[in-house]
């Protein structure tokens, strides 16, 4: 439960810049890639191409544990979204990270995260 001194939705850098208002279809569309990010399978795949650089799908597959069908159909969404993109090298297609904002958006996640975690366990742990 957050403190009633915290609020809902905290974006710091978006009131320090003064942006024109989002529309109705931008927030649809921001929305619409924020669910890319919502399976866990696309977020391996991003993790290992985050710590590992480019990969190959048969690469993905090892590093992720899925099969090579999700891989593959994982990715397409990804290349879709203009998070992730591909090139062929002989019968081989590599894929990459192609929107580094990606990473960073993902650092800060997990970093928030785990800050919230750390205020729960020493809530937990007392005075």
């Amino acid at each position: 439960m957050r403190e009633a001194s915290q609020p809902f939705f905290h974006m710091p850098s978006a009131r320090k810049k003064h942006t024109a208002p989002v529309s109705d279809d931008a927030l649809t569309l921001i929305a619409s890639w924020f669910r890319t990010l919502a399976e866990p399978s696309r977020l391996k795949i991003l993790r290992a191409l985050e710590e590992q650089g480019e990969l190959n799908i048969g690469q993905l597959v090892a590093c992720t544990g899925l099969t090579q069908a999700n891989v593959s159909r994982h990715v397409q969404t990804l290349v879709d979204a203009g998070m992730v993109a591909r090139r062929k090298e002989g019968l081989h297609v590599i894929c990459f990270i192609a929107d580094p904002s990606i990473t960073e958006l993902c650092n800060n996640v997990c970093s928030n995260l785990l800050n919230r975690l750390s205020q729960q366990v020493k809530k937990l742990a007392g005075p």
